[in-house]
């Protein structure tokens, strides 16, 4: 794990790239933004997290780091120890964690138990879509107290490595680490009701179009050329052929814009807008 320390005291800020190895856009971001040589208002840390798996090229050593969180330091498994420095590095911190994905081009935030410092990040990041995973959010990044996860595009994608840039900028100028006005995009906000998963051994190809509508009665995909019909509403998200061995993607709920969204009481919020959130 690489983790450089941008400006003098400690960081209450960090940026996590690289989570997974088979994902170089965040990591290309934080080099690209290393290399600007940026001047900063307050200090923050820019990490690389899965080193070893970015130089195989693979998605993880031993284990998926991003379902291991908070790890273990006596693991006999890498990630699971590596888990664990990682944890220390952004305890206390508001960060930003970012992937990407083979079944979607454009970037889209992931946040689970949605709170105030939350949606006052996700509100001002260059992204259309935000998606709440609260319900599957079991030992992932997102689930972490003041931890926001983007999906910059499509893996390995000059394109997503360009996002990813674009939205660790927004990131550090709504934390108050650049100057500058974030972007004010009021994306889409969507809640994932349940995952759909494959059955072993059988052929699944996807139909329909992430974050679009799928009726009651469409077909959204086939199993082996046999139809897949939808029995209720739902918005697909992160739904590909191949994108996982086991999930073919989730279901999820529209909610409308992020801005229509009511007040949030479920923790005081510590950024409600991104004037609150550069006053930390």
């Amino acid at each position: 794990m690489q983790v450089y320390t941008l400006g003098e005291g400690t960081p209450e800020v960090a940026v996590v790239g690289a989570i997974h190895g088979d994902e170089p856009c965040g990591a290309r971001a934080i080099e690209r933004f290393l290399d600007e040589d940026p001047d900063v208002d307050r200090p923050a840390k820019l990490i690389v997290a899965n080193e070893r798996a970015l130089e195989r090229g693979v998605r993880y050593v031993d284990t998926d780091l991003n379902r291991c969180l908070p790890g273990d330091p006596e693991s006999d498994q890498y990630e699971e120890r590596l888990a664990h420095e990682l944890m220390a590095e952004v305890r206390g911190c508001t960060a930003l964690g970012i992937h990407s994905t083979v079944s979607y081009a454009r970037p889209f935030a992931n946040v689970a138990c949605l709170d105030g410092r939350e949606r006052g990040i996700v509100a001002h990041l260059p992204v259309e879509q935000v998606v709440d995973f609260t319900v599957v959010a079991d030992g992932r990044s997102a689930e972490l107290p003041g931890f926001v996860d983007i999906e910059a595009g499509h893996q390995g994608s000059a394109a997503a490595a360009d996002n990813a840039y674009d939205c660790l900028v927004a990131f550090l100028q709504v934390t108050g680490v650049l100057p500058g006005d974030p972007p004010d995009p009021n994306p889409e906000f969507y809640e994932v009701t349940e995952p759909i998963y494959k059955e072993p051994g059988r052929t699944y190809h996807f139909r329909g179009e992430n974050f679009e509508r799928v009726a009651p009665g469409d077909r959204f995909a086939d199993v082996d050329g046999d139809s897949l019909v939808a029995d209720e509403e739902f918005w697909p998200v992160l739904m590909s052929d191949d994108g996982h061995d086991v999930l073919f993607g989730y279901r999820s709920t529209y909610h409308g814009p992020l801005s229509s969204l009511p007040p949030l009481d479920r923790t005081e919020a510590t950024a409600e807008s991104a004037d609150e959130a550069t006053d930390d």
